[in-house]
């Protein structure tokens, strides 16, 4: 054969030959139409190559092999629809190094595949030839896919190279497998690979007769199981014991006809319950499955409460539960009428904002008992791993549905009114995201089709209403806080929890301690004790816990001296509780230099803040102390920014600056500390150093400072001026744009206070310093 020639291409989709094999194969695409016949025109010889992938109908030349083999056409036929079918005996491997034509048909140049010699003597050579034909003999035996005309033909040939080409097509190995024992032209190699890769064909076609007998093994026993059981059942039909002993797939059928499912529901139940009447009861997997359709059919599917949206009553109802809270309740009763109006839950989800114990999840449980919903809570607190909402899939061993599901179930109604608890402290870590799960459940165009990972059928939640609560905003995800609109609960005036702890705390601590039949009577001194002197906080959880604390000292007293009546007075107070943890005005009573009064507020309300300045020779360094956060630290920095700016006004002399360091510090260290709203505090204290004036001991402020010295708006402000009150403070400093915060806060929450309204720092330093 020459050394170099041109041959029409046709490249194979899924096929590989090899010499000295004869293979049929059809041809339809024009290209390989045309090399075909070009190749009858000549010698009958073609270049046959494979394609890398077979998805690509119009190949290039990157898309195929370069090695593939001489090919001579024995027959052609004409099939219906274009397309032939060609007989093909291959010859010898070849390479094509030239692509010449690629229209109307492919034509390459190919050079013969020359194999390294090899000495017939060779030990190794002869090695896997005995080798190969041992293996290939065993895998005929066990294995189904060699065509017996084959196995008679090649069983006696002596020719190793001819035998390794014919066998390798009818081996189950991959296409790119063959085609490196194509490609591969040492001998030895070849043969090494090819020994190779039929002994792992003999493995896993034995592994496969392993499998196979073991499945009709098991199909065989199944079988028998299933007739033994339909015996067993015509024999109770004969004895009469059929009725009174039903089994629990029927049973359970009969429960899913009266649900009265959708379709697709119904039919998977079905399949399951079908399943499960073929399964031996004792199996591991038929517990699994009972308590899979159990769980299905225990949802309240068409169960719901009767919903009665009565205004008056809701009113009456808040008015009873909670005391004061005049503008939530004004917007829970504005929810309820438009529910009512438009018959819908669609809107935004109300998320209940306010410090602990202020009576966020009690509100939630009036409003249910307003609108005769069955009240469900689930606390989202610390909670990270995303199967709590969605539950775990089936495949999972000890696999339970989400919580949500759990507590509809538990309900019994599929419209409960639903309360998500402390939402702001959700979560994450490798086990998912459960605030972008919440996003699904919280959104009405979506939770009409909500689908358990354990249940995997779509549940309609669209008639639960939701509520949520949390003591912040800052730390629950945006897209979550977008689908919900915030209430906020401002923490409780003295006056406020007077009356809470008379209208509902004694009387419920009464009960609880077993004094309902004693009269108990708390002195207004003493209660107001209480109050300032042994809590600190927005809410009366604390207050609660410091009442039930007398009432059990009174129970011992009642027990051992057979009384009837006590009177609870403020020396008693001191004698149960011990002596006042805080203190009622614990602001200096004198006016200081480089100390000034700022107003914090807390996720427990508001409270005061001390801030100190000192300055010492230095290099004009400024140190901040007191675990501050990096908004104070800025807040501090652009105040002196402001001090600097305004020297010469102040008296101040530039070399000051460059010679002193100042040392700021916020006591209470072990507390972080962070925000912008004491910025016109510190820049106080840091003005009262410089110029050695003193600041009114009286006087608290609020406000965040500018590098021009205008004062911004904060939040909170109620708070803040209730922890004023508490501290003895006289005069209090807050940021004209917060005019509108004040005019809505109780006027006892300001009582005794004098409110400054300020725009700039200099209308600060001159309400603040004191004139010498």
């Amino acid at each position: 054969m020459e050394n170099k020639r041109l041959l029409p291409l046709i490249p194979l989709r899924g096929l590989i030959i090899f010499p000295y094999m004869v293979l049929y194969f059809d041809v339809g695409r024009d290209k390989s139409i045309e090399a075909l016949e070009e190749a009858m025109l000549r010698d009958q010889q073609i270049f046959l190559t494979t394609q890398k992938e077979m998805e690509v109908e119009d190949p290039l030349e990157g898309d195929f092999y370069r090695v593939g083999t001489i090919a001579k056409i024995k027959q052609m036929l004409k099939l219906p629809g274009d397309n032939i079918r060609v007989l093909v005996e291959g010859q010898q491997r070849a390479r094509y190094s030239e692509l010449v034509r690629m229209d109307p048909y492919f034509e390459v140049s190919v050079e013969p595949y020359v194999e390294e010699a090899v000495d017939e003597n060779n030990v190794e050579l002869e090695a896997l030839s005995r080798g190969i034909r041992d293996a290939f003999e065993r895998y005929m035996a066990i294995s189904n896919r060699i065509p017996q005309e084959l196995a008679g033909s090649i069983t006696g040939m002596e020719d190793i190279v001819r035998f390794a080409d014919l066998i390798i097509p009818q081996l189950g190995i991959s296409l790119e497998q063959k085609q490196e024992l194509l490609e591969e032209n040492s001998l030895i190699k070849r043969l090494r690979l090819l020994h190779t890769l039929l002994i792992r064909e003999i493995e896993v076609v034995e592994m496969e007769r392993d499998l196979g007998e073991k499945v009709k093994e098991q199909l065989n026993r199944m079988q028998k199981e299933y007739f033994l059981r339909e015996q067993m059942r015509v024999i109770q039909q004969e004895l009469g014991e059929d009725e009174d002993a039903r089994s629990e797939a029927d049973k359970l059928m009969e429960r899913l006809d009266k649900l009265r499912l959708k379709k697709s529901i119904h039919e998977k139940m079905e399949k399951e319950i079908k399943k499960l009447s073929r399964m031996n009861p004792s199996s591991p997997d038929a517990s699994v499955t009972l308590n899979y359709i159990e769980w299905i059919l225990d949802l309240p599917w068409n169960k719901q409460t009767k919903e009665e949206i009565d205004l008056g009553k809701a009113r009456v109802i808040l008015d009873e539960d909670h005391y004061g809270m005049e503008r939530v309740k004004e917007r829970v009763l504005e929810y309820l009428a438009v529910r009512k109006l438009t018959n819908s839950l669609k809107g935004p989800i109300v998320c209940l904002v306010g410090p602990p114990g202020v009576g966020k999840t009690s509100i939630a449980s009036s409003i249910a008992r307003s609108i005769n919903r069955k009240f469900v809570r689930m606390s989202l607190g610390g909670v990270r791993d995303e199967a709590e909402i969605r539950g775990h899939r089936r495949t999972y061993v000890g696999a339970i549905p989400g919580r949500i599901m759990t507590l509809i179930k538990e309900s019994k109604t599929k419209n409960p009114l639903f309360l998500f608890d402390e939402i702001d402290k959700l979560a994450s870590d490798f086990r998912g995201d459960p605030a972008s799960a919440l996003l699904e459940v919280l959104d009405p165009e979506q939770n009409k089709s909500f689908v358990d990972h354990y249940l995997e059928v779509p549940f309609d939640l669209s008639k639960v209403m939701f509520l949520t609560t949390a003591n912040t905003t800052t730390t629950i995800p945006r897209p979550l806080l977008d689908r919900m609109e915030v209430i906020e609960l401002t923490g409780y005036t003295l006056y406020e929890k007077e009356e809470i702890a008379k209208r509902y705390l004694i009387s419920k601590q009464q009960k609880e301690n077993g004094l309902e039949d004693v009269q108990v009577k708390f002195s207004k001194d003493a209660l107001r004790d209480i109050i300032e002197e042994h809590t600190r906080e927005s809410g009366v959880r604390e207050l609660e816990r410091k009442i039930a604390t007398v009432l059990r000292k009174v129970a011992t007293i009642v027990v051992e001296k057979d009384r009837k009546r006590f009177s609870v007075t403020k020396k008693g107070v001191t004698k149960f509780l011990g002596q006042p943890k805080y203190q009622r005005t614990q602001r200096e009573e004198e006016d200081r230099v480089g100390m000034a009064t700022g107003l914090a507020w807390t996720n427990v309300g508001g409270d005061t803040l001390d801030i100190e300045v000192s300055l010492m020779s230095g290099t004009g360094k400024l140190k901040l102390t007191g675990q501050l956060g990096e908004v104070m630290k800025e807040s501090a920095e652009a105040g002196l920014s402001y001090i600097r700016s305004i020297a010469e006004d102040l008296g101040i002399e530039d070399s000051v600056f460059k010679n002193t360091d100042i040392h700021v510090h916020v006591p209470a260290g072990a507390i972080p500390k962070d925000g912008p709203s004491a910025g016109i505090t510190m820049a106080t204290a840091m003005a009262s150093a410089f110029t050695q004036k003193k600041v009114h001991a009286d006087l608290a402020m609020t406000g965040e400072v500018t590098l021009r010295g205008r004062v911004l708006p904060i939040g909170g402000l109620k708070e803040k001026l209730l922890a004023a009150n508490r501290y003895g403070i006289k005069k209090v400093l807050v940021p004209e744009a917060n005019r509108g915060d004040v005019s809505e806060i109780p006027q006892e929450v300001v009582k005794g206070l004098t409110v400054k309204y300020v725009k700039e720092m200099n209308e600060v330093l001159k309400e603040s310093l004191v004139e010498q």
